[in-house]
């Protein structure tokens, strides 16, 4: 066939016009498009919603969810609405890729480059207001007015506001961090780490906890076990854990433990303290963490420590009870160095990635924690499996 200059012309028009078709309407889909929520709205009770994708401010970022792990916050905020949040879009342990950013959004709260197509993880947002804001900046996570995505009460114009969602825009005076080079698992247990990893940096500020530390861990739930890496990936060598479930108490020694007490096992508390003792020239635990959220353990981690020993206690997320103790024999005749850990701070996530990044080259399968994935559509499975141990951490996939 015969073809002159008007005619290639043409067949290269059509051909370009082609090509461009897909991006115009990929384009068009985002502008326009929808996102689908799991809006807790009773409780226990998830329901799928879909809202449009608002267009971007100028400080805005558009992030297509790829996973979000599910956190003992998300479940009791589930089953008994303890911060009276309902009715909002759960999810803070989330992570998704970048598909819009604000003209406004150069770089990432660590200074680095933000582009589409990069791998992001929030942080808590701070109001910068507060009097603990003003007056103590080195610990913004003791801000009163502390924000987090996932736990947002919902409002018209602010529907993506959680991770268990297909989207969510991150707004301006939100804490991001870039973290293209962690898998999706990393990314969905860096909130959980960096809640560990600060927790453990409590520990190091009371002077009491050292690398050749005896150390107890109470409660082996994704807190203790991740703890227990922390512990580890800091050099610390005699780690000892309580728990009652063989799976966890079996993971807990691939991620560094050295001895295991399961509780079911050793009934009662003299057997337990004699189990301590044992691996600890007879004296206790020079430091422990406290990571069960019951009351009962709360009270009985003090006889675990040796005199000048020291405690952190970062189990109560949420009020589950009074716990008792002996203030003479438990505390003032021991001179035990208390401290208390919640969440974490912003600046944290740097050193929380370089965790992550050193537990992995030691060979510490951390991202083996996470047992079972849901889709959004089965978000209220997710939550039943989570209360009932089947597994170890449970994370809503994509």
């Amino acid at each position: 066939m015969d073809l002159d200059q008007h005619s290639i012309e043409s067949i290269v028009r059509q051909v370009l016009t082609k090509l461009k078709e897909p991006a115009q309407e990929s384009a068009l889909s985002v502008k326009a498009g929808m996102a689908q929520v799991a809006m807790l709205e009773s409780l226990k009770n998830f329901a799928i919603r879909e809202y449009p994708i608002p267009e971007l401010e100028d400080d805005d970022i558009l992030v297509k969810v790829e996973g979000c792990g599910v956190c003992g916050t998300d479940v009791h905020e589930w089953k008994g609405d303890p911060f009276g949040y309902i009715p909002l879009v759960l999810g803070h342990e989330g992570t998704g890729e970048i598909i819009g950013l604000g003209r406004n959004i150069k770089k990432d709260s660590q200074g680095n480059p933000v582009k589409v197509g990069d791998k992001l993880v929030t942080s808590v947002i701070s109001c910068g207001e507060c009097p603990n804001c003003l007056l103590h900046p080195e610990s913004p996570q003791l801000c009163e007015n502390q924000g987090v995505y996932g736990l947002i009460t919902d409002s018209p114009r602010n529907h993506l506001t959680g991770w268990f969602a297909s989207h969510i825009v991150i707004k301006k005076g939100s804490t991001y961090f870039v973290v293209n080079e962690l898998s999706l698992d990393q990314r969905m247990l860096l909130e959980l780490a960096a809640v560990a990893v600060h927790a453990v940096q409590q520990g190091k500020s009371t002077g009491r906890l050292h690398f050749d530390s005896r150390v107890v861990v109470s409660g082996c739930g994704p807190v203790g076990l991740m703890v227990t890496a922390a512990l580890r990936v800091a050099g610390v060598g005699e780690i000892t854990v309580i728990d009652g479930s063989d799976q966890r108490l079996d993971f807990a020694r691939q991620l560094g433990a050295s001895h295991i007490i399961n509780f079911k096992q050793t009934p009662t508390l003299d057997g337990r303290i004699q189990a301590v003792q044992s691996v600890t020239r007879g004296q206790g635990a020079d430091f422990a963490f406290q990571c069960t959220g019951n009351p009962q353990a709360a009270s009985d981690v003090y006889k675990f420590i040796r005199r000048g020993g020291g405690l952190c206690e970062m189990g109560f997320f949420v009020d589950n009870g009074n716990a008792t103790i002996n203030p003479h024999f438990d505390l003032c005749k021991k001179e035990i160095a208390l401290v208390g850990s919640w969440t974490y701070g912003a600046h944290e996530y740097p050193l929380t990635i370089a965790f992550l990044k050193r537990a992995k080259e030691l060979g510490l399968p951390l991202e083996r924690m996470i047992t079972h994935r849901f889709p959004l559509g089965k978000m209220n499975e997710a939550m039943e499996t989570n209360l009932s141990m089947q597994g170890m951490k449970i994370a809503y996939v994509s």
